[in-house]
């Protein structure tokens, strides 16, 4: 999928009406999804965390975090949060818009940008937070078909989402915000994952 047709199908669909449970005393937090162009395709860039977190330690995750009190809103959160652990400038960064607010079992409420970049030098990890950058293409992150999806009846929802690619699996609330996009971009197909379990 190229970037004029990511962004056309993006813009002409309404906000995807998913009902979040309403929880208090969540601590506010945002992530960035950059898509990026590779070779004239949209792909999505991944961080893996350090296996030295307190929170989610060596998981596939967005870049991103807590908000702070010098943020003046969430975007700047996601947009401080990605310099300080890839080294992408937010001059780097074009918005195009948000997701739903995401409750995390680490007592966060996370709220996603989608925003295609444009890295003008390489990336620079930070260390102490990331082990890792890849990219997904977008076009297979947009295929419902290729998600899993394991039933609960606990915890804050009654699913969670898998996504495996090549030797990583990518789960939880980045898997849950992968899958908000695949359906707000392609809302006929939000019927269709694999089951895990019943």
């Amino acid at each position: 999928m190229t970037r004029e047709e990511f962004l056309q199908r993006f813009l002409l669909q309404p906000a995807p009406t998913i009902q979040r449970p309403k929880l208090h005393r969540m601590q506010p937090a945002a992530v960035l999804i950059p898509l990026l162009e590779v070779d004239q395709e949209l792909h999505v860039l991944l961080t893996q965390r350090s296996a030295r977190l307190r929170h989610h330690a060596g998981q596939i995750s967005f870049p991103g975090g807590r908000q702070e009190s010098s943020d003046v809103n969430l975007m700047e959160t996601a947009l401080r949060e990605t310099h300080e652990e890839i080294g992408l400038p937010p001059d780097d960064v074009s918005l195009i818009g948000q997701l739903h607010d995401y409750p995390v079992i680490s007592n966060f409420i996370v709220r996603p940008f989608v925003a295609f970049i444009d890295p003008k030098q390489p990336f620079t990890l930070d260390q102490h937070e990331v082990a890792d950058i890849f990219t997904v293409p977008l076009a297979q992150i947009l295929q419902q078909r290729q998600h899993y999806v394991y039933r609960l009846r606990r915890l804050l929802y009654d699913q969670v989402y898998f996504m495996p690619y090549q030797q990583r699996n990518i789960w939880g609330a980045t898997a849950g915000m992968l899958r908000e996009l695949a359906d707000h971009v392609y809302p006929e197909r939000q019927r269709l994952y694999r089951p895990l379990n019943d």
